[in-house]
């Protein structure tokens, strides 16, 4: 068995960085690192899957159409799929480290 570190990071990326650490047919876990990224404007996530999202380090603010929600390391939320959401920012001076859990029914 390969040990790996969630909090290697990787060298600053212009766009997000993923990387899937796991995956089944029914769940997929990735490692999501921001640097002061966001969401395209006007650009929503309707997933076919259910998200399970933590932070780990650094912070975030998505946006629920209707609802601003901040995220800090150690917060975590699930949101069920074609549940519209957005990054709105994402921190710079520390990278957002997110772990994301994707599911289907």
């Amino acid at each position: 068995m390969l040990t790996q570190n969630i909090f290697t990071q990787v060298k600053r990326q212009p766009e997000e960085f993923f990387e899937t650490l796991v995956s089944t047919p029914s769940v997929r876990i990735e490692r999501i690192i921001s640097e002061g990224h966001s969401s395209p404007e006007n650009f929503w996530y309707d997933q076919d899957e259910w998200e399970w999202v933590a932070v780990l380090q650094g912070n975030a603010e998505l946006d629920f159409e209707n609802e601003k929600i901040n995220l800090s390391a150690g917060d975590y939320l699930f949101i069920p799929k074609h549940k519209k959401h957005r990054v709105i920012k994402t921190s710079t001076e520390i990278p957002c480290v997110w772990l994301a859990v994707f599911g289907k029914d």
